[in-house]
């Protein structure tokens, strides 16, 4: 962990002042045009648009998306499920990994440590739409020994923007 640690602080002192600016911004709007994105930012639009390539080609920037509203698109649930696996082999972790990814209502999911192994964040319609999904496709794993469901019931807080200090 360590190793990891020390190398995103050192990719972390690799963003200036302006990167940070730029890549706060893009969070706040990521449809700003390069002009506006520029004078945002206290660049020339050819020098910021420079910038947001290499952040782009570096992977800082994955993507940009658009955030839909849950209940406007007709999913209403969200449910956070923590899944223990039958025994911890590479084998199982990796099966369980690409089972997840291949469901599109798993729209978040973190290998943890404590009582689960892991935990993914799933949007569903309602109650029946999660209940399908855990007996047709959840609980049908060979490696899922425990799934345990937490079903919110307001959310606070989601999509927020990285804390760019």
């Amino acid at each position: 962990m360590a190793n990891v640690d020390s190398a995103m602080e050192s990719y972390r002192e690799g963003l200036d002042a302006i990167d940070r600016r730029i890549l706060k911004a893009l969070q706040e709007d990521g449809r700003l045009s390069n002009v506006d994105l520029a004078e945002r930012v206290g660049l020339s639009p050819s020098p910021c648009l420079r910038r947001v390539k290499r952040l782009e080609a570096q992977g800082v920037i994955r993507s940009y998306r658009a955030v839909l509203d849950r209940p406007a698109t007709g999913l209403g649930l969200t449910v956070f499920v923590e899944i223990k696996v039958v025994r911890h082999t590479r084998e199982n972790a990796a099966e369980l990994q690409a089972a997840l990814e291949a469901r599109p209502e798993v729209v978040s999911c973190h290998m943890v440590s404590g009582t689960a192994d892991f935990l993914a964040e799933i949007v569903v319609a309602d109650l029946t739409a999660y209940e399908r999904l855990l007996a047709e496709h959840l609980l049908s794993l060979p490696m899922v020994a425990d799934i345990r469901s937490n079903f919110s019931l307001r959310r606070i807080k989601s999509d927020g923007a990285l804390p760019l200090v």
